[in-house]
């Protein structure tokens, strides 16, 4: 459903982010085109390094090639999905091999031939248009989504780890402002409760589940999105940052490649922070904990649009820094 603006400044609001999709979208489209484009036979190249510069077509064909431990493709095609995860009008379902895709986690499915045998690989595509990378979204729900898609692959949270995770999203019903005593002499944000005040055994129950399924809370992020999705990524390609003049930069990843190199980097912890923007500043001295495991950053969305949705970021130029 479109959404309506509530003033001007919302409408802008809208604007830029279905700009911003759309840019998104013309780089799949771009790149589908390229792989569609390339001179066959292409044969395997010697394992580059996950960040390069050059060709992001022939990166990501090479990454495949790697994942699939073949020596060469015969053939390759491209199909970009990603528009079918915003689309507002019209059709908003494809037909690939014969399997109907209405929503999809892939951005693009990549079939490479060797001959007669072939094989199908879904592809989660990010991008940066700024000169510095910054944060890009991995995952948007609300909390009781969350909880149910982790319950979907057998990690099983109580229903006080459910009710913290709520408060942290700023649910109705479980907002400081939903009740009075809570709001008693309280300077920040009444909208919400932040890590370090959700209820207390809700919130080490959660911290403790990050903790022992990092890897699999991981991999369902970048996996799984929706119910019944045909072409799950198995690989991820990601344009750092806007480059004006010389060869773009690209990072390449397989899915569990990737899941690895991020629990090296770090396990679950917390950031401190304080809001110095919006309608809440904190007051001089007030820190929040900001709960984040390995290159994955979590978030309440707190955009005017879906403001108690679960947001769940990679960390700006991660790819950097495993």
């Amino acid at each position: 459903m479109a959404l309506i603006p509530d003033d001007n400044k919302h409408a802008l609001q809208i604007l830029a982010g279905t700009r911003g999709r759309k840019r998104g979208h013309e780089f799949e489209f771009e790149l589908a085109n390229q792989i569609n484009s390339m001179n066959s036979p292409v044969l395997r190249a010697d394992t580059q390094a996950n960040v390069i510069k050059g060709r992001p077509d022939f990166a990501l064909v090479q990454k495949a090639l790697h994942f699939l431990d073949w020596s060469l493709c015969t053939n390759i095609e491209a199909v970009p999905l990603g528009s079918l995860a915003t689309a507002e009008a019209g059709k908003k379902w494809m037909e690939v091999r014969g399997i109907k895709i209405k929503a999809c986690k892939s951005d693009i499915l990549l079939t490479l031939y060797n001959g007669e045998l072939y094989e199908s690989l879904g592809i989660s595509v990010k991008q940066c248009n700024n000169k510095t990378p910054t944060n890009a979204q991995l995952y948007f729900t609300t909390a009781i989504a969350f909880c149910r898609l982790l319950a979907r692959n057998n990690i099983d949270i109580s229903s006080k780890a459910i009710n913290s995770l709520r408060q942290f999203c700023g649910d109705e019903g479980f907002r400081p402002s939903d009740d009075p005593y809570k709001m008693s002499g309280r300077s920040i944000d009444p909208r919400r409760y932040f890590w370090e005040e959700i209820e207390n055994e809700g919130r080490l129950e959660l911290e403790s589940v990050f903790t022992k399924e990092q890897d699999k809370i991981t991999k369902l992020l970048l996996q799984k999105a929706y119910l019944d999705d045909p072409f799950s990524p198995e690989l991820l390609i990601h344009k750092t940052k806007k480059i004006e003049h010389g060869d773009q930069e690209f990072a390449t990843y397989s899915i569990n490649e990737l899941i690895k190199l991020s629990r090296s980097y770090a396990g679950f912890k917390k950031k401190e922070y304080s809001v110095r923007k919006g309608s809440f500043k904190d007051p001089a001295g007030i820190k929040h904990e900001a709960p984040r495991f390995g290159i994955v950053q979590m978030q309440r969305g707190g955009q005017k649009q879906h403001p108690t949705q679960l947001q769940f970021n990679l960390q700006a130029g991660y790819f950097y820094k495993i």
